[in-house]
């Protein structure tokens, strides 16, 4: 019987039926790639992958995001891409997110001409539309991602 409890991403999901076979060959037994899928499948609480798939349909918010998930967006007006390393459904505040970001490339948060401030990592809240409730002196979220 299935529980509640958020599934992983279709990328995450086949990366653990791929290190299930490599675990299970180097232990001496081999199984093929649609076996160790029906296995994740069954870990997750389904009858079979295709019903898991299924399952997945097609999100599109942060919960389908997974460290390692490439994003783009700006942080404090600044664009940049970058890749996840860590998010977490925030369970006091339902459909909020904790994200955690490597940039590509570091970003100028300071506006002023004479100082800058640059970030490689960025820590924010977002919302299921990938956008910070927390605003900029100009009202602009602090936080704003898209993915694919």
């Amino acid at each position: 019987m299935r529980d509640d409890t958020p599934l992983p991403n279709l990328s995450t999901l086949k990366d653990q039926a791929k290190r299930l076979r490599s675990r299970l060959q180097a232990g001496g037994e081999t199984i093929g790639h649609s076996r160790a899928l029906e296995l994740i499948a069954a870990q997750h609480g389904f009858n079979d992958w295709n019903t898991l798939h299924a399952a997945l349909g097609n999100r599109r918010g942060p919960e389908s995001l997974a460290p390692g998930a490439r994003v783009t967006g700006a942080y404090l007006g600044q664009p940049f891409s970058a890749r996840v390393v860590g998010i977490h459904a925030i369970t006091s505040s339902p459909g909020s997110y904790r994200v955690s970001l490597d940039l590509d490339e570091a970003v100028d948060v300071v506006t002023f001409d004479s100082f800058s401030s640059f970030r490689k990592r960025v820590n924010g809240v977002i919302g299921k539309d990938g956008v910070s409730q927390a605003r900029t002196s100009n009202g602009r979220p602090q936080l704003e991602l898209s993915w694919s």
